[in-house]
């Protein structure tokens, strides 16, 4: 886990408050931490198509596409490391260019399975024959979030104030009391999930686990917000 800290600039403000309060020197500044993570959820997007002049037929050949991946799914699910939901199930009429009539119909079908037991998913990928890849995709559980937002929200605060404590000494002042301060956590914006466009494999290509690499999820916080410079030798 690599981390690294940044600090943007900084914006000095000296405002007269109304009444019989003195001036106040304040200070605005922000500071900001990050660290990478390894994305530690998969998640698999399957899906087919069919087409035909009965409804009926398309819808049923759907069904069975999806009822196998189903329970081939359904064997290595457990709620946290391979959660399995269907995704659009969907039959809609197909129009002739030149009458404007029904002449067929089309529907398509679709799985999803996410997890962090990236292993087992990436191994039913092979196991599943009557759909095929759609997409693939890796993010950031909460858990792997949490667990390391709260040690880069203590470097962001803690370059904070290192931050206003030399900065007030650079503009001749003792030390300074916080004000309004924010602080933000996000994740940056994952990279797209790339498409396979896989057939739907073959017998002789079962068990076949799909390649897959994880890559890097950025967590930064940001602190902001502003300070009083005080004379004396003042810091918290």
């Amino acid at each position: 886990m690599r981390a690294v800290i940044l600090c943007s600039a900084f914006v000095m403000t000296l405002s007269a408050q109304a009444g019989t309060e003195p001036p106040r020197d304040r200070l605005s500044l922000s500071a900001s931490a990050s660290t990478e993570v390894t994305r530690d959820v998969l998640g698999i997007a399957f899906s087919t198509a069919r087409e035909g002049t009965d409804p009926a037929q398309v819808q049923t050949a759907l069904k069975q596409a999806l009822d196998a991946a189903l329970t081939e799914a359904r064997r290595i699910a457990h709620p946290g490391q391979v959660d399995v939901q269907t995704g659009n199930f969907s039959l809609t009429p197909r129009y002739d260019p030149k009458t404007g009539r029904i002449n067929g119909w089309q529907g398509s079908a679709e799985l999803l399975v996410e997890g962090r037991d990236t292993a087992a998913i990436a191994q039913l990928a092979g196991r599943i024959s009557t759909l095929a890849v759609q997409r693939v995709g890796y993010s950031l559980s909460r858990e792997a979030r949490e667990k390391v937002e709260g040690e880069v929200a203590a470097q962001a605060i803690a370059r904070y104030r290192a931050k206003a404590a030399d900065y007030s000494r650079q503009f001749g002042y003792g030390g300074f009391v916080l004000g309004e301060v924010s602080i933000n956590a996000e994740e940056a914006v994952p990279r797209p999930a790339f498409k396979v466009m896989r057939a739907a494999v073959s017998s002789s290509v079962a068990d076949e686990a799909l390649p897959t690499e994880a890559g890097k999820a950025t967590v930064s916080v940001t602190v902001s917000g502003s300070v009083q410079l005080t004379r004396e030798t003042v810091l918290r």
